[in-house]
């Protein structure tokens, strides 16, 4: 008897319009697996970043439903929702650090909001030890962002995002402008983070073809507010859709 596997994020049937007439977001169904890499690759303006939104509860369906770990988001009101946030942990696409704070202070700042119970010397030992986890070495945990390279701001982000042992990791466009050095380092350590925490789903937007299909355990592919293609890399590969070869020839193969 087979068991049903178990969703971390449901979407269905989801239409979103901000204006009433255009849809960013049109139809899509989309079920993520729990503890799995799931990549939501597409071209600019196909609701990848709308569709992150919608599982943080930031903004609402027109019509259809977001699920996540089995709570309906739009059922929630605002204060249960903020409630419910601490179960995400989220790497933006530059970090988004607090400038005037410093590295450690960054990744305390969530503990300091939403673990009130916690004791301060805890709290501190807590956050060292995510920022170490993601490589980081003591010596920069006084300085500021701007005093950091664009690799380790990406690891005091990631530190912070993982701050609170969150389920479910989303990460927006987490390489956009950075070398291709640099790159391939935040996709380890995206890899490095989900193997060392047993039940996380981590949850990728991104650009980036060759860390799509490399990272991703499964991928979806976006295109006119609806998933043209989820599968495995492989199901990618193996695709006759015109749309998805091209975007594999372009993505898969790097010089």
């Amino acid at each position: 008897m087979d068991v049903e596997p178990k969703y971390a994020i449901r979407v269905s049937d989801l239409r979103k319009s901000f204006d009433g007439k255009e849809y960013v977001l049109n139809g899509m169904n989309l079920n993520i697996l729990k503890g799995k890499i799931t990549t939501i690759i597409g071209f600019s303006g196909t609701g990848k970043s709308v569709l992150l939104k919608h599982f943080l509860g930031l903004i609402k369906p027109t019509s259809g439903a977001v699920e996540v770990l089995g709570t309906k988001m739009s059922d929630l009101e605002e204060d249960a929702i903020i409630n419910f946030r601490r179960k995400f942990g989220v790497l933006f696409q530059n970090a988004a650090l607090f400038d005037d704070m410093s590295v450690i202070d960054n990744v305390l700042f969530p503990l300091r909001e939403h673990r009130k119970d916690m004791k301060p010397r805890l709290m501190r030992s807590e956050a060292e030890t995510r920022l170490r986890l993601v490589g980081l070495d003591p010596k920069h945990f006084k300085k500021l962002p701007s005093e950091l390279s664009g690799g380790m701001r990406k690891r005091v982000g990631l530190a912070r995002a993982i701050a609170l042992d969150p389920e479910i990791l989303l990460y927006d466009e987490p390489t956009t402008g950075l070398d291709p050095i640099i790159t391939e380092m935040v996709d380890n350590l995206i890899l490095e983070t989900h193997k060392h925490r047993p039940g996380l789903t981590s949850v990728i937007v991104t650009h980036d073809l060759y860390a799509a299909f490399r990272i991703g355990d499964y991928v979806a592919m976006l295109n006119e507010g609806k998933v043209l293609l989820y599968g495995t890399p492989q199901d990618f590969l193996n695709s006759e859709v015109d749309l998805v070869k091209r975007f594999v020839q372009k993505g898969v193969h790097k010089n």
